[in-house]
């Protein structure tokens, strides 16, 4: 873990390279040391139908939602979202600076009773990367 989703609206495909944002996260969230790599999922979905602030359609958001197992006291997961958020930020300060954009990022534990998980990604992984 963590899963990162963000969802954006489709403006933001004209602002800013998605693709690369996805990227960016996640060689953020294992910079922070906090995730094991081989846990780390981003995935992004465009909403092609939105309604921000007064309505005007040129206004566009980035929502980053992080989920993770729970077990990381709150300083800990106080800091893997800020490092996140400003990877994000850094990112699209570019698109920012010329559009009317919000940007926000949730990080909330998951019940690791209530998530069952398997997988084999960690087995296609170079051993160096396993735990990392």
């Amino acid at each position: 873990m963590p899963h990162i989703l963000l969802d954006y609206s489709s403006n933001m495909e004209d602002r800013t390279d998605i693709v690369a944002l996805c990227d960016v996260l996640r060689r953020a969230a294992i910079d922070t040391g906090v995730f094991p790599m081989a846990g780390i999922r981003v995935r992004a979905l465009r909403v092609d139908h939105v309604s921000i602030a007064d309505g005007n359609p040129a206004h566009g958001y980035v929502d980053i939602s992080v989920r993770l197992r729970a077990g990381r006291d709150l300083p800990t997961r106080q800091a893997a979202a800020q490092a996140i958020f400003a990877a994000a930020e850094a990112h699209l300060a570019p698109a920012m600076a010329g559009h009317s954009i919000a940007l926000s990022l949730e990080m909330r534990d998951i019940d690791a009773d209530l998530s069952p998980k398997a997988g084999t990604i960690r087995d296609h992984l170079a051993k160096e990367d396993r735990d990392v």
